[in-house]
């Protein structure tokens, strides 16, 4: 049985191309945006609206071409219009807003898995810009790291940018810091998982400590010990998710010089990731992707 929401879309005309803005999405975000201020006098050429400038920049994340070459016949404005927007947003903290909004509802319907979290932080390339440093496996060349904490079901709840020479388990620590404060039930609002599961890379007792001083139970595989312990059944959940973050091309590779550019990016594909899941929430399709345990999450 085919998603009854992908069928609805393409009969409303949105289409089925990802960068397309839909009328729920919009709805949800339009109120986060800031409001510009024109000059009475003088006050210059009308902007483009800020839902084509979105368009413009999905664009550019799902395809990863370069912002100069994003083309004027789609309606999108120039790159360096949706660049702009895309850097006043994310200092203005939308994106990270909308994250915890999504969270909240998420939670609000049960769907987040607070028993535990998973983090990991695989390498990214790049040729310049700040929160870099030599790679790990190649000294010879500069990178960048994502490091990702999820709950339990995968859905993505912090992300952060460092240099690729970051050690992961000097991370930890700030990625529980970075959870934001989940609301969507009654009572205090939720940040800390039950548990945290964790690879070979983030091996140190005075973590583990560290952890459990704040009432989290680690669940980190050790150095030196054979493989298949049985932590991978749940870990899985976060290399499927870095799976979804690198389906969007622009985040394959970094080409940022500016760390905040980049990091404006992983957060919009948080949020987006995080967005799939809401909408496979009433779906009763069998065949949606977002009801199956694996692959990628529908648009």
């Amino acid at each position: 049985m085919p998603c009854p929401r992908r069928e609805l879309s393409v009969r409303s005309g949105v289409g089925t191309s990802p960068w397309i803005v839909s009328d729920e999405l919009w709805d949800r975000l339009e109120p986060l945006l800031p409001q510009r201020e024109r000059r009475f006098r003088y006050p210059g050429r009308k902007p483009l609206p800020d839902r084509a400038v979105l368009c413009g920049i999905l664009y550019v994340l799902h395809t990863g071409i370069q912002w100069e070459y994003l083309p004027q016949d789609l309606g999108f404005g120039s790159g360096m219009t949706c660049w702009r927007r895309l850097r006043d947003w994310n200092e203005a903290g939308v994106w990270q807003r909308l994250h915890e909004a999504l969270l909240a509802e998420l939670n609000a319907a049960s769907r987040l898995d607070w028993s535990r979290c998973v983090v990991d932080s695989p390498r990214q390339g790049i040729k310049r810009g700040i929160h870099t440093g030599p790679s790990p496996v190649d000294r010879g060349r500069a990178g960048s790291k994502h490091h990702l904490i999820t709950d339990g079901h995968g859905t993505p709840l912090a992300v952060l940018l460092t240099g690729g020479n970051r050690n992961d388990v000097t991370q930890l620590l700030p990625l529980l810091d970075a959870v934001p404060p989940v609301r969507g039930k009654v009572g205090r609002p939720r940040r800390k998982p039950d548990s945290l599961f964790a690879d070979r890379g983030y091996d140190h007792d005075i973590y583990r400590d560290q952890g459990r001083a704040r009432g989290i139970v680690p669940a980190i595989a050790r150095r030196g010990t054979m493989h298949g312990t049985g932590l991978g059944t749940y870990r899985w959940v976060v290399e499927r998710t870095f799976a979804w973050l690198h389906g969007f091309r622009r985040l394959r590779t970094r080409w940022e010089r500016r760390a905040d550019i980049h990091e404006a990016f992983l957060k919009l594909a948080c949020c987006l990731i995080t967005r799939r899941q809401i909408l496979c929430l009433t779906c009763p399709a069998d065949g949606c992707p977002g009801r199956q345990s694996s692959g990628r999450l529908g648009m």
